[in-house]
């Protein structure tokens, strides 16, 4: 079976229900608390692409840090820029994301993963 990883926020029902959901798949798992293990713009931009989504779609714009930095939706960002700032402030990544070979998905709500099977 293909391998997955799963960044991932034990904090977080959403995400914690999507990891049982995986384990109870029997899947080859890697587990990363991307608040502790924070993946760089360069791996960032990456599981972008597994997405198929610009980084603003996968922020979480209602975390107060996002007001704090005088962040909007609206804002005309470049793609690099985000990928910096969700580097610098992971707690704006929206979880949990589920990667699989070449492809990702957000685990909101967790079935989501299961169109990587």
């Amino acid at each position: 079976m293909a391998n997955f990883t799963i960044y991932h926020n034990p904090r977080c029902s959403k995400s914690r229900q999507t990891l049982a959901l995986l384990k109870n798949k029997g899947v080859s798992l890697e587990v990363v608390e991307y608040l502790k293990e924070v993946p760089s713009a360069n791996k960032l931009d990456a599981i972008g692409e597994k997405l198929g989504k610009v980084p603003l779609e996968w922020t979480r714009t209602g975390e107060s840090i996002f007001k704090k930095l005088g962040l909007s939706k609206k804002d005309e960002r470049s793609e690099s820029e985000w990928l910096q700032i969700l580097a610098e402030n992971p707690i704006l990544i929206e979880r949990p994301i589920v990667v699989c070979g070449s492809k990702a998905v957000l685990g909101r709500p967790p079935e989501n993963v299961i169109e990587l099977f």
